[in-house]
């Protein structure tokens, strides 16, 4: 049997503003309620399921990369670009409002509400070119 990623549930200051950040900057359908959490369905039926952190709780900030096409980038980073968003060519922050081109492809990480690292690439780390 092949595994294949499920869920992973995102820590969330507040569940609604960060789901629908991530639905808005990634061109997906709203995130549906899930128990106590707002379900944001990507490929494969995998989702990212926003908790709501208790008041003053602090967030451990995470790392989400998404694999996307090249159109699928050039439609995300324009949001990213629209909104005035910081950005980055390199996880550490060291090269702000660049992108990079590791393997031949595109990426480039910025932050969602809550300050979860989110990363776009067009091609897999270690593909080549």
């Amino acid at each position: 049997m092949a595994i294949e990623f499920n869920h992973t549930i995102v820590a969330a200051r507040d569940r609604t503003e960060s789901a629908t950040f991530f639905t808005e900057m990634f061109g997906l359908p709203s995130a549906k309620e899930f128990g106590p959490f707002l379900a944001v369905t990507i490929a494969h039926r995998a989702s990212l399921d926003y908790a709501q952190a208790p008041a003053g709780a602090d967030i451990v900030p995470q790392h989400y990369a998404f694999l996307v096409s090249e159109t699928e980038f050039d439609e995300i980073y324009g949001r990213i670009r629209q909104r005035g968003l910081q950005h980055w060519a390199d996880p550490h922050g060291q090269h702000p409002g660049e992108i990079n081109h590791h393997d031949g492809g595109r990426g480039v990480y910025f932050r969602d509400p809550s300050g979860h690292n989110l990363e776009i690439i067009t091609r897999p780390y270690g593909s080549g070119s």
